[in-house]
């Protein structure tokens, strides 16, 4: 199932008005990027990104050109480069929100972006009014259980084998 971020004008992260400038960007593969790098870059407005492929992409092939790699080489290797960008494409959206001072607000799992909206928005609505439904209780604060802390999952320690040793030695100096 997809994961959507959401993210929104640093400003504006909390008010009301600004839920139309929110942003929800898919995490995984974009197939379109993958086959028009440079036109999808433009189309996202993701201008030092552009700039960054074609420089690359320039660099690169010039490099391999200068190797004396053969033109089927450096085919496959600008496949691998767009399998790349169709694989970072949502990363290089989200560094480019994140380089313009946006926030990320949430992280929704759901079936497609209409969905993810909804959502949210129910997540978000809620914890604008106060109301606390467990079902989306996320639980990122605290730390994590330690052994020594009483009362906690793993206060005990764990058992010890009856040989006293785990791994391809059974005892400690013995012979190898």
């Amino acid at each position: 199932m997809p994961v959507y971020t959401v993210h929104a004008p640093s400003p504006a992260g909390a008010d009301l008005r600004a839920t139309d400038k929110f942003v929800f960007v898919r995490d995984g593969f974009h197939f379109w990027a993958m086959v028009f790098g440079p036109f999808w870059l433009l189309w996202n407005r993701l201008w030092l990104a552009l700039i960054g492929y074609l420089i690359f992409v320039a660099a690169f092939n010039a490099g391999l050109s200068s190797l004396g790699v053969g033109r089927s080489s450096i085919f496959f290797a600008d496949l691998i480069v767009a399998l790349l960008m169709g694989l970072e494409a949502a990363s290089l959206r989200r560094w480019t929100l994140s380089r313009g001072k946006w926030r990320q607000l949430d992280v929704v799992v759901a079936d497609d972006e209409d969905t993810a909206e909804r959502r949210f928005f129910e997540r978000w609505s809620q914890k604008q009014h106060g109301i606390v439904n467990d079902q989306w209780a996320v639980d990122r604060g605290g730390p994590p259980p330690t052994r020594n802390v009483p009362g906690q999952q793993f206060s005990n320690p764990p058992p010890i084998p009856a040989g006293g040793i785990i791994g391809l030695f059974p005892e400690p100096g013995g012979s190898r």
